[in-house]
């Protein structure tokens, strides 16, 4: 089992950057792909990226392509989620998540352990 908390959220301007980080506590966070979601006021989760367990796959939505980057320590058990050229669209709560699927999954059922969430604001 693991447990994750996110922090690193925000507010920013458009245009701007911020790094989020999630902390995984558990033995066995080797093991787990890792994801990124987030949910905006009225909408469903969406998929945001996500990184295999041995970092070598990686899969992002179209909506963030080129713009944000994920990746994972595992000497610290931390996956970080680096957000550049931030949209107004980017707002939304945004969570760590993981799975014992051993490639990125973009479907939040595959996701057993979320964290709590970190706000990120994007003003325009």
């Amino acid at each position: 089992q693991v447990q994750l908390v996110e922090s690193g959220g925000g507010l920013v301007q458009a245009g701007g950057s911020l790094r989020l980080s999630c902390a995984a506590s558990g033995r066995t966070f080797r093991r787990y792909t890792l994801g990124w979601f987030r949910q905006a006021p009225g909408n469903e989760r969406e998929f945001v990226t996500a990184i295999s367990w041995n970092a070598d796959t990686t899969r992002y939505a179209d909506s963030v392509k080129g713009r944000f980057t994920i990746s994972r320590a595992s000497v610290v058990n931390t996956v970080y989620l680096q957000m550049n050229s931030l949209r107004p669209e980017d707002t939304a709560v945004y969570y760590c998540a993981g799975t014992l699927e051993p490639k990125p999954t973009a479907d939040t059922a595959d996701y057993a352990y979320w964290g709590q969430g970190t706000q990120v604001t994007v003003s325009s």
